[in-house]
């Protein structure tokens, strides 16, 4: 699995930077521009009649189409920033992943909704686009019929270049793939998505939060994390969460940014009066050296009486 998780990571990254590249320049009130403007990626593999229900889900009508701004999404896109992370027939062999993007006002935060949509679920999105650099903006996730939903991301993020005019960073672009595709499976395993999703969100913000990147510090946080959401990971699943935590730590992401936009996600985990705030991540670091230096003190101590 960690194998599958690194097959094609040139590829991939060499995936997001054409994705980066796609937007047109930008100018300096590109966003306020945008407000309200509607823009819709279509999978481009889809027939006249799974087009037409995939527009009545998204609410758009073949008219109003026609003054929106469209972007189509390949098969082959998909499986570019896909396949080191998912096995081809989970991808597919078509493009059938639709998406509504339409700017927001500072402080609407990410919502999506989704229809036919049988993989990801809504908070997976929301916690993906965040790190992919998406702010403020209601989207719309569509299929002609259930279908997984993981390759929706890209269209989503496609279209939201093309409507910001501003190109998203390929190190989140690609991080928040590896983010959807590692929190969707392990949902899958535990049998309770939510669950997944608030893991992966507590753990990020506290990355985040903490600005740690040290690999063991990470590990620590993973377990503090699923002890306190009650949830028992495999060293593989451990493994495949410190991967994409790795990742995170690298990138230029604020935790206060992260919070307003999955505002809901976030208002639940301190619900739960979790211990894994950044205070809280740093007071552990201190416990365990605390702990160590007590030790060494007390060892220091009785060698020092015995020659008293």
């Amino acid at each position: 699995m960690k194998a599958k998780w690194r097959k094609g990571a040139a590829i991939t990254l060499s995936a997001v930077m054409t994705l980066g590249m796609l937007a047109v320049p930008a100018m300096a009130s590109a966003k306020d521009a945008v407000l309200n403007k509607p823009y819709v990626s279509l999978g481009a593999d889809l027939d006249g009649n799974q087009r037409a229900t995939v527009l009545e889900l998204l609410g758009v009508t073949e008219e109003e189409l026609q003054g929106y701004t469209v972007v189509n999404i390949t098969n082959e896109e998909e499986h570019q920033y896909l396949d080191a992370y998912l096995d081809y027939s989970l991808i597919g062999d078509q493009a059938l992943s639709s998406a509504l993007v339409v700017g927001k006002e500072s402080g609407y935060g990410i919502q999506v909704t989704t229809q036919n949509i049988s993989y990801c679920t809504v908070g997976m999105y929301q916690n993906a686009l965040a790190t992919a650099g998406i702010e403020n903006a209601d989207i719309k996730v569509a299929g002609p019929a259930k279908i997984s939903g993981t390759a929706a991301l890209i269209g989503v993020m496609k279209a939201y270049s093309e409507m910001t005019g501003e190109p998203l960073q390929a190190e989140n672009v690609e991080a928040a793939t590896q983010e959807l595709v590692t929190t969707s499976q392990i949902g899958d395993v535990l049998g309770d998505t939510e669950q997944a999703e608030n893991l992966i969100a507590a753990i990020k913000e506290a990355i985040v939060a903490s600005g740690i990147d040290d690999p063991e510090k990470i590990d620590e946080i993973i377990d503090k994390a699923s002890s306190e959401l009650h949830i028992t990971l495999t060293d593989e699943q451990k493994q495949q969460i410190k991967d994409l935590m790795e990742k995170i730590s690298n990138l230029d992401l604020n935790v206060d940014d992260l919070k307003a936009q999955v505002q809901g996600i976030y208002e639940k985990l301190e619900g739960m009066d979790l211990n894994i705030t950044e205070e809280d991540v740093q007071g552990f670091f201190a416990q365990i050296g605390n702990w160590f230096s007590n030790v060494w003190t007390q060892i220091t101590d009785w060698f020092s009486g015995l020659f008293k």
